[in-house]
């Protein structure tokens, strides 16, 4: 083992590394024209596209459950890479035949798409990153460096695709930009295929991540009543012009019926049932955190597509290449946060995770301070500088540091063992959840550019938002009041912890 340690990081990691960041690639590159191409090509309303921008990004964070489960029962970590990847590139294809169409074909093509991307995430994304783990021996203290090596793949890929699939997009065509994000998973897929069987080895030379059980009929059953599955749920209000969100009850019913399943069993001990509840009570505050900041690819997108001034010596830079400013400021920003915490930890005054995650929640208000003070008085065709948008994105992305890396190393540390894949869950099903309120949220944009004019006044619990600014409020007050609410219980949260931190 010893001298596993002294040859640095065995060349899986990288494998790993370029998988991922061409993985991240894909979806981030179709993620930041999603909207764009729903309003602009398919001439969807600011609301109904934003409700289904929220429902694919909440059921993305809820499917890597069902295919972590298939995963440890049968598929086994690398067939699932391979299937999810398969079926993640067919669905940015699918995009693209979507975007090189009109009329209901259009929005067919685009239901089969999202499905085969949704699927293909819920396979690829819990895998991947077990895999890094079952490179090293139990305890080798490399495996802290290599997923800080293996997240610099995703800032990575994130942020150079929507610099490269949004100029294709909004500069030549939207179904360039989704052909880039297929061609990037492909490519991301065929590396990982070739190069697997050399070295995705553990430190004894042993192949990792091999099927438990062969790939037979009922296997592919499975993943064929998956796709099934997603595709009614995505296509529901189509199929029965119903206004009846059943996604949303799928996904909020679960984050109910989550707490009563575990914190009624009877053989949880004080300690045990304490540290649970704090899990639960996080994960709540998370849901408000995550429905803030994930504007970024919903109603952030549209205002910067439409109020903010993007000219540079005349070029007019594409509204999507915002989305490339969070990745960029987490590669820049995250060592200084480590280093922070790390100096706070050696003088024992390093903050407990519930003050981080009010700290947290406190900078995306601030964010929403910054960029509602820009539009204060503005009217609906005014734009405002790209560097109040841009500030907005570095102060969430402060906040991100603050909450992101502390929720599943919190989440392991106080579940007990039996319930601890449960339990994480749990965290992945709260993400779900405030990904699908962001679409909510975000279908309150007031009407904004050119739509602007004679738009309806939408309200949030009975509170009117007739222009922008009202509409930022919506997240200063929320995000506000979630800061300090957790701030006053962290004492409280701390105790019920039990000494962990």
């Amino acid at each position: 083992m010893d001298n596993t340690v002294q040859k640095g990081h065995p060349k899986g990691l990288y494998l790993l590394f370029m998988t991922e960041m061409w993985e991240r690639f894909s979806y981030y590159g179709m993620r930041a024209i999603f909207v764009l191409y729903m309003t602009k090509m398919l001439l969807m309303g600011d609301a109904e596209a934003s409700e289904i921008y929220g429902s694919y990004t909440g059921l993305v964070y809820l499917t890597p459950l069902l295919g972590g489960y298939l995963s440890d029962r049968f598929l086994g970590n690398r067939r699932s890479i391979e299937i999810g990847g398969i079926l993640m590139a067919l669905g940015q294809f699918f995009m693209f035949f979507s975007a090189s169409t009109s009329g209901a074909s259009a929005i067919t093509l685009m239901w089969v798409g999202l499905t085969l991307l949704i699927i293909g995430n819920g396979f690829f994304k819990p895998n991947i990153s077990t895999m890094v783990g079952q490179l090293y021996p139990k305890g080798d203290r490399r495996v802290d460096s290599a997923f800080t090596i293996f997240y610099m793949g995703i800032n990575l890929g994130a942020f150079f695709s929507p610099l490269i699939a949004g100029t294709l997009a909004e500069k030549i065509d939207y179904k360039w930009g989704f052909l880039a994000a297929g061609i990037g998973m492909v490519i991301g897929l065929i590396t990982f295929m070739v190069q697997k069987n050399k070295v995705l080895v553990n430190e004894n030379n042993e192949p990792i991540g091999l099927p438990t059980n062969k790939f037979g009929i009922a296997q592919f059953g499975m993943v064929a009543g998956a796709i099934a599955m997603i595709f009614f749920f995505m296509n529901f209000k189509t199929m029965f012009k119903s206004d009846l969100d059943i996604i949303g009850y799928l996904i909020y019913g679960a984050m109910i019926l989550m707490p009563l399943l575990v914190l009624t069993d009877k053989g949880l001990t004080k300690e045990e049932r304490d540290r649970i509840m704090v899990i639960f009570i996080l994960a709540f505050f998370v849901i408000f955190f995550w429905g803030a900041f994930e504007q970024a690819g919903a109603s952030l997108t549209i205002f910067a597509d439409r109020q903010t001034d993007r000219t540079i010596f005349g070029w007019e830079m594409p509204a999507s290449y915002f989305q490339s400013v969070n990745p960029l400021a987490i590669i820049l920003l995250a060592p200084l946060f480590s280093s922070l915490w790390l100096n706070l930890g050696n003088r024992n005054r390093e903050p407990s995770s519930p003050k981080k995650m009010a700290l947290g929640l406190a900078l995306v208000a601030l964010g929403y301070v910054v960029i509602a003070f820009a539009v204060y008085g503005m009217g609906a065709m005014d734009k405002v500088s790209m560097f109040w948008l841009i500030a907005l994105y570095v102060i969430h992305t402060m906040g991100e540091l603050c909450l992101s890396p502390i929720g599943l190393s919190m989440v392991s540390k106080l579940s007990p063992l039996r319930f601890s894949s449960l339990l994480m869950g749990t965290w992945f099903l709260a993400n779900a959840a405030a990904n699908k309120f962001a679409g909510t949220l975000s279908a309150l944009i007031p009407g904004t550019g050119e739509e602007g004019s004679g738009a309806k006044v939408t309200s949030f619990l009975g509170f009117q938002i007739e222009n922008l600014f009202d509409f930022f409020l919506v997240f200063i007050v929320m995000c506000g009041i979630a800061a300090a609410v957790l701030f006053a219980m962290s004492r409280w949260l701390e105790k019920k912890m039990h000494g962990v931190n």
